[in-house]
């Protein structure tokens, strides 16, 4: 079937990327119909402690700007140009993020962007359905059962797609059939929110161009800029043992470790020992399934295929590209079957490698931005980027400034480690790098990659 027969198509999720894909969806002639088992935001406050930032990049961005909205998003945003880290002793260092301030983050309100986005879908003709829960799936009879109001509902789809989050029921359901295979790897660490409120004039307390991190090894502290003045503040931390969340259960307890271990972020919280206790603690995981879908009738995307844990902030930015990249086949006209298959043999290896970087990268903002020598890697490189920039690009940069497709900059960022590790040794200073050396070592390891996948390091 194509558009062209007006299909309706059933998208569980009114999150982000439901939102964006059904409007692209609508905007080709189908019908959409999407269930969310929430109330509507725009009428329910979310409960406290359940708001974290967003971060949008250039791949998310690129969805958006497909539906329209990307400059009147971007009015709802703070542009996040570096890191500033702290230290134990209260001292900072910052590190940009992009080869000139146009390359930066986008760290959003997760709450304004839905509720955006919901507004955007209903415009395109979406239909959503709020207070749906999905309890069953029978994609035989084409039937998804969901509880609404204390009732029982059950509703006619021929074709689903999943994008209700790293907890999918429509995942749950699928994997019941042969052939399906689901890994969830859950971290021993979780979250919680926190508020960093702004200065008394209302201004920023710290710097509102940059992401916060309080790097402590086994945990840390960040903080991301609100449109406000304030912050929203990310508690990361064990579940269980010492400096736990099963470890800090009064105030007393909390109070004590936030002294020993974010001495400066005291003054800067609001009522930290209460909020730490009040708020919910949000779980960290890694979902991998494979197949993607069944036929030409269930499709997963987004979290619900491929969830990962949120340290390159790049969760929301693949499941709007995985939009994009369902738009272009869609264009195509191709049976849904087709398009479905197309869509996971092509998605699934670039979502996998972006699972592992951001697995690699929450040791990298708890430890490694603390460490004198990868310091020195990262000064070394920022070198590179402006005095070789034709042909050295960051794995960093690459991820989030660019197209380039994840599994690529996986493979390329793994020869930058070890071309980054030749350079430093023995150096006593970043400026003092063989840059001669460095294009060497580059035309050796880098260019025959970027020949290989047609890498264009002009973005």
């Amino acid at each position: 079937m194509t558009n062209e027969q007006n299909q309706t198509l059933t998208i569980v999720g009114a999150g982000p990327i439901g939102c964006v894909l059904a409007t692209l969806l609508a905007r080709r002639g189908f019908v959409v119909e999407i269930y969310e088992k929430r109330a509507d935001m725009r009428q329910v406050a979310l409960g406290a402690g359940r708001s974290i930032n967003l971060v949008l990049t250039r791949r998310g961005l690129r969805a958006l700007e497909r539906i329209g909205v990307r400059e009147a998003v971007l009015e709802l945003t703070v542009p996040v140009l570096g890191r500033m880290m702290h230290g134990l002793d209260a001292s900072l260092a910052y590190q940009a993020y992009g080869k000139d301030p146009s390359e930066c983050n986008y760290s959003v309100s997760r709450s304004r962007l839905n509720e955006f986005l919901l507004d955007a879908a209903e415009a395109a003709g979406v239909r959503i359905h709020f207070g749906h829960a999905l309890i069953d799936a029978d994609f035989d009879a084409q039937t998804l059962h969901f509880e609404s109001d204390g009732q029982h509902k059950t509703v006619e789809a021929a074709v689903v797609i999943g994008c209700d989050g790293a907890p999918s029921g429509v995942r749950r359901a699928l994997v019941e059939h042969e052939g399906f295979a689901e890994n969830i790897a859950m971290m021993g660490s979780g979250y919680k929110e926190l508020f960093f409120p702004p200065a008394p004039d209302g201004t920023y307390a710290m710097a509102g161009h940059a992401l916060h991190i309080w790097p402590r090894g086994h945990h840390f502290l960040m903080g991301l800029a609100n449109l406000d003045g304030s912050f929203t503040g990310t508690l990361y931390l064990p579940v269980e043992g010492p400096n736990s969340f099963e470890s800090l259960q009064t105030p007393e307890h909390v109070k004590t470790f936030f002294e020993r271990h974010y001495p400066d972020a005291i003054a800067l919280l609001d009522n930290f020992t209460d909020e730490f206790l009040e708020h919910p603690m949000g779980q960290l995981g890694t979902v991998r399934v494979v197949p993607w879908h069944l036929g030409g009738r269930v499709l997963l995307v987004g979290d619900a295929a491929h969830g990962i844990v949120p340290f390159f902030g790049q969760g929301l930015n693949a499941g709007f590209e995985d939009c994009v990249v369902l738009d272009e086949l869609f264009a195509t006209g191709n049976a849904l079957e087709t398009i479905f298959e197309t869509f996971s043999t092509q998605r699934k290896p670039h979502t996998d490698a972006i699972a592992d970087l951001a697995l690699e990268n929450f040791v990298e903002m708890s430890e490694k931005v603390g460490d004198p020598g990868f310091l020195m890697r990262k000064k070394v490189e920022a070198i590179l980027e402006r005095e070789l920039g034709d042909v050295y690009r960051s794995r960093y940069a690459m991820v989030m400034y660019s197209y380039i497709p994840y599994g690529v900059a996986f493979e390329i960022g793994q020869a930058q480690q070890e071309i980054l590790a030749t350079l430093t040794v023995g150096l006593s200073a970043p400026e003092h790098v063989d840059l001669v050396a460095a294009r060497r070592l580059i035309a050796q390891r880098l260019e025959p990659l970027y020949a290989r996948y047609e890498v264009d390091l002009g973005f």
